[in-house]
């Protein structure tokens, strides 16, 4: 169970450009302190946030919390775990959301074969239907994927759609150069500052700085020093420091990319 660690002394980042590409701050973990975190948005100590869909009621949850904030925009989409209530009806409400201006992704969508909430059939099934979509709309796409990273690429590959993110990308330096060849970016979060995931951090010194985004997936995957405690869109700041030392680059330059990254990643213009 995650907690807040609100009673943590808060890190100085206020130099560094603040970029979160995956966050659910519409998810109940916020209940309590919503309004704080959109401050730091309204008042730019956040540079940019993207609400990430899960399912088709959570997407228009992400919508309404970012549909007032100059800097906040919005992905809608249905996770693996949710693919069997995916319908028609429900692709069509996803489709609509996004003709809003704020809705710049089709998303989270992919492939989770370690837990198989939904089954694989479904999985596949609803990642292809989204797929569809964004080609249709023309939009990147959120991939989740775990313990399928070899089926998610083929799917990729067969739908020739190749505008996205690799969401919290935790495979190894070939997929990685594979997704990113591919024309992908990959979403680097917390997992990064952990002691024993040197594979990740190879991943990050090895693949183009450009062809990275930094985000946390809060309330989940806290980056250290706050592990087993709520993560927040400001500690992406953690990743971006983490980011640079592994490129021998500024946290300010890094901060300054990975801003542009995410950018042009979904089309914003700030």
């Amino acid at each position: 169970m995650v907690t807040s660690f609100m009673s943590e002394p808060t890190p100085d980042f206020s130099s560094l450009k603040l970029v979160d590409t995956h966050a659910h701050i519409s998810f109940p973990q916020f209940d309590s302190d919503r309004d704080r975190v959109i401050r730091q948005i309204e008042d730019e100590e956040v540079s940019l946030l993207v609400e990430i869909g899960t399912n088709v009621d959570d997407s228009e949850r992400a919508f309404r919390t970012v549909e007032g904030l100059r800097n906040a925009f919005f992905s809608a989409g249905v996770h693996p775990h949710d693919s069997s209530g995916l319908d028609k009806e429900g692709l069509i409400k996803l489709e609509t959301l996004l003709l809003n201006d704020k809705g710049v992704a089709v998303g989270e969508i992919g492939l989770d074969f370690f837990r198989n909430l939904s089954p694989v059939e479904d999985q596949v099934r609803a990642f292809k239907e989204q797929l569809e979509l964004a080609a249709r709309l023309d939009l990147p796409v959120v991939v989740h994927v775990r313990e399928a990273y070899s089926e998610a690429y083929e799917i990729l590959k067969e739908f020739g759609h190749f505008k996205g993110v690799i969401h919290a990308f935790s495979a190894d330096l070939e997929h990685a150069r594979k997704f990113v060849q591919m024309g992908f970016f990959l979403g680097i979060g917390g997992p990064l500052t952990y002691k024993k995931n040197e594979g990740l951090r190879e991943v990050v010194r090895q693949i183009s700085l450009d062809r990275l985004v930094c985000e946390t997936d809060c309330p989940y995957l806290p980056p250290v020093p706050f592990r087993g405690k709520r993560n927040e869109p400001y500690y992406v700041g953690y990743v971006i420091k983490e980011i640079a030392n592994q490129k021998g680059i500024s946290p300010i330059s890094c901060s300054e990319n990975l801003l542009n990254n995410a950018l042009r990643l979904f089309s914003i213009s700030l």
